[in-house]
């Protein structure tokens, strides 16, 4: 997928567990792992805010297009 999640990067500067960012955003810790993880087809412009919020960032900080095949899409 030619998004990239950098949700890790986030969590190790803001030195925050993933549990803990679950808890504080108010998602399962399982829904954030398959954001984390790339995995996710979507995400909510609320979830998006909400990571913001508790991360301190913008969506750019954690979002960012890779060029690449996308062909298998």
């Amino acid at each position: 997928m030619p998004i990239a999640v950098d949700i890790d990067v986030m969590l190790a500067r803001r030195k925050m567990s993933v549990g803990e960012l679950a808890d504080r955003v108010g998602i399962t810790p399982a829904n954030l792992a398959v954001l984390k993880n790339g995995r996710a087809k979507a995400v909510r412009f609320a979830t998006l805010a909400a990571l913001c919020e508790v991360l301190d960032c913008q969506p750019g900080d954690l979002l960012r297009w890779e060029a690449g095949d996308t062909a298998e899409e």
